[in-house]
């Protein structure tokens, strides 16, 4: 029961970073590789502030704003300089690396006796259940740290969903959501697709960077290179998401691919649990992604055969 709880949470935590890699994989139809040096950044801006003991409020926040700036150079680069996305996202991520250095100083930052949000909410979970350290659910012994940090972050998981809905139901989330769909279209009407295109990074780094700044918290500790390959996980979520909602509704796919990061963070737990070597999780990873993109088009080939088969017969 720990493991599972331990795993929706940090599904839960990652769903941000997942939120972000959809709205520039999906709208925008980028590949921002910015993802793996914001989600450090992020994270290594929010403990340097802890250690020199700012809010945890603030410190996350400001994690939050860095990531929104990373994004901003990554689309400044694409709209005004005419750099390829790719390209674009590689430059900034490359020079994250360096940058995430300078910010920590160091190569790890422990934050086990630092106050964060979630020692808060473990000291929340405890005043309310009166100090017990334990709590029984479907017959298991769970602590009740772990079952408050789980509610917590489900909390800031769909608040973040109806917020990110709502924009894109606003002028601005319509005419960004059309500059992925028709640009030439959305341009005839007047709207600067470069300034969109700038927005939709700024807000995809932003979200990455928070989930980044959370995961710390969480973990207790930030690494320098706890960022790479996260683009792949959150590409694997969202494809993951997508196979089981589809991508009709706005709303349902926004769920669908909080969804999938759950799915996907039970996935790789399972994985762990059954005895798989930790040094082979991104290949496993890869393996998903893979199986994510080509059994759908297996499935919709081999249906396809069937019903011609059928209507021969």
């Amino acid at each position: 029961m720990t493991l599972l709880i331990g795993s929706l949470t940090i599904g839960l935590i990652l769903s941000l970073l997942t939120l972000g890699v959809y709205i520039s994989f999906r709208i925008f139809d980028v590949a921002d590789l910015t993802a793996d040096g914001s989600l450090t950044l992020g994270a290594a801006v929010c403990a340097v502030l802890l250690v020199h003991g700012m809010n945890p409020l603030g410190a996350t926040a400001a994690g939050c704003l860095a990531g929104l700036v990373a994004g901003t150079v990554t689309g400044v680069l694409h709209t005004k300089f005419k750099i390829h996305s790719l390209l674009s996202g590689i430059l900034v991520m490359t020079a994250l690396y360096s940058v995430n250095l300078q910010v920590m100083g160091k190569s790890n930052i422990p934050l086990m006796n630092e106050a964060t949000l979630v020692s808060w909410v473990e000291s929340w979970g405890g005043q309310l259940l009166n100090g017990g350290a334990m709590i029984l659910i479907a017959g298991w012994e769970v602590a009740v740290r772990d079952v408050a940090v789980l509610v917590a972050s489900a909390v800031v998981a769909f608040i973040l969903v109806f917020l990110i809905y709502i924009f894109f139901r606003t002028h601005m989330g319509t005419a960004m959501r059309a500059t992925g769909d028709n640009p030439q279209m959305i341009r005839a009407l007047g709207v600067n697709t470069e300034t969109m295109i700038v927005v939709g990074l700024a807000l995809s780094n932003g979200l990455i960077a928070l989930s980044g700044a959370l995961l710390a918290q969480y973990q207790g500790f930030v690494d320098v290179q706890m960022g790479i390959g996260v683009l792949v996980w959150g590409l694997a979520s969202v494809i993951i998401g997508e196979a089981i909602v589809g991508r009709g509704h706005l709303l349902l796919t926004i769920i669908g691919v909080i969804m999938g990061s759950l799915l996907f963070r039970l996935l790789v737990a399972i994985a762990l649990r059954w005895g798989m070597d930790p040094n082979n999780l991104k290949l496993m990873t890869a393996l998903f992604v893979l199986a994510a993109l080509v059994l759908p088009h297996i499935l919709e080939k081999y249906l396809s055969e069937r019903g011609r088969n059928r209507s021969r017969a």
